[in-house]
């Protein structure tokens, strides 16, 4: 007898369940988030490198628009092709309003409330808010993929809006990290920040409170803090990853790389990545989600 495709979900979701579970008897929480298990990898981690260096901490990878815009979206820029995406996953979606320390955020939440294996927070750049790192379709599927990674293991990933990145917005995010923590105590909470949104991420590192909670950062397409090492995360030895496109007509991908390799000179735990040819939103679209967690989760 043929099952239904509401049937194959439910136990695709039943299964997903117990191996979390196991996962998390095993070896805990933390420890359960460094193995996260492949999602898709065959269509967004089968990325060509064209370079290493430092040691394998820097690469190079190779990115055409022609085949990774235009031959992965069914629309180009705004609909990935169907196969790119699980859609499952937005029966564990909520929009919230937070209210943080008497400021309201407001979050897209995707995951448990409580009890999470781990915490990922999304920060978008300017004229965004919360939809751009919940929506499933933009970004070659990439934000679809997280989601999967993150709430289909036991995690809980966050996608709020930013309103301004001064020190209002770093307050605000601050306060995110406090409640997540607070809403998971002991388990890991990782920040990631987009263009403009980079700002909040080193108003963040600068914030010893925040950085006794989070577990690493990654930061894409951003500008550079050239005060980063007075910061208390840099203190603290916690790991980040850049993420950047080669032609980056925003912010140039030389400022990040000249901050990356003067921290890899210095021992600190840093990785790079490059996208030959990419422009400013390519790193969003085709960094891989596992890869850098697993690392940060690892550290």
């Amino acid at each position: 007898m043929g099952m239904s495709t509401s049937h194959c979900t439910i136990i695709t979701a039943i299964a997903a369940f117990f191996l979390s579970a196991a996962i998390l008897s095993a070896v805990g929480p933390a420890e359960a988030a460094n193995a996260l298990p492949p999602f898709k990898d065959d269509l967004f981690s089968k990325q060509s490198v064209l370079q290493t260096g430092d040691g394998g901490a820097f690469e190079v990878i190779d990115y055409d628009e022609m085949r990774d815009i235009n031959g992965r979206d069914q629309i180009p820029q705004k609909r990935v092709q169907q196969k790119y995406v699980a859609l499952g996953i937005r029966k564990a979606q909520a929009d919230e309003t937070l209210s943080l320390d008497g400021i309201k955020l407001d979050v897209t939440r995707v995951g448990p409330a409580g009890n999470a294996a781990f915490t990922v927070i999304f920060i978008h750049g300017r004229d965004g808010d919360r939809r751009l790192g919940a929506n499933d379709y933009s970004f070659g599927g990439n934000f679809n993929r997280l989601k999967n990674l993150v709430a289909g293991n036991g995690g809980v990933y966050y996608s709020p809006t930013v309103r301004n990145f001064d020190s209002s917005g770093v307050a605000a995010i601050s306060g995110l990290i406090r409640y997540a923590s607070a809403q998971s105590p002991g388990r890991p909470v990782i920040l990631s920040c987009a263009s403009m949104g980079s700002q909040v991420c080193w108003g963040v590192a600068r914030d010893s409170d925040s950085v006794k909670r989070l577990k690493g950062m990654l930061v894409m397409s951003g500008v550079s803090d050239p005060d980063f090492t007075r910061s208390a995360f840099y203190k603290a030895k916690l790991p980040l990853w850049f993420a950047h496109g080669s032609r980056d007509p925003v912010y140039a991908a030389a400022n990040q790389q000249a901050l990356f390799e003067s921290l890899h000179n210095a021992k600190y735990p840093a990785r790079f990545t490059l996208f030959q040819t990419g422009n400013h939103g390519t790193p969003i679209r085709m960094i891989d989600w596992r890869k850098v967690l697993n690392w940060i989760l690892a550290a």
